[in-house]
């Protein structure tokens, strides 16, 4: 059984006990996360779609920590004038577990 689930301006698949990294949420590690916005959901009856979401259909999370994704260096350069600006970045994420997949 799997879900298609939209956070953060994206969409991920998953299924029950699945450690997936999304856009940062304000939660404390240790709380639940219920996404309600399920795209799709895959049963043994078979799928069910949404027009645009699954009416009824929810999604259960743990949030399991707080983290940062690989640091990104952006280099701007122009050439013959001396400049250069180096700058790094690290986006924030937000770990969860999948607890459950109701329909």
């Amino acid at each position: 059984m799997y879900a298609i689930i939209k956070t953060g301006g994206k969409q991920y698949k998953v299924s029950e006990g699945s450690v997936l990294d999304i856009e940062k949420l304000d939660v404390e590690a240790g709380d639940t996360v219920d996404f309600d916005e399920v795209k799709m959901v895959s049963t043994e009856e078979g799928l069910k779609v949404g027009q645009p979401t699954v009416e009824g259909a929810k999604v259960t999370a743990e949030v399991v920590d707080q983290v940062k994704g690989k640091k990104i260096i952006v280099f701007k350069y122009k050439p013959k004038n001396n400049y250069r600006k180096k700058n790094g970045h690290r986006q924030p994420y937000t770990r969860v577990k999948i607890k459950s997949i109701e329909v």
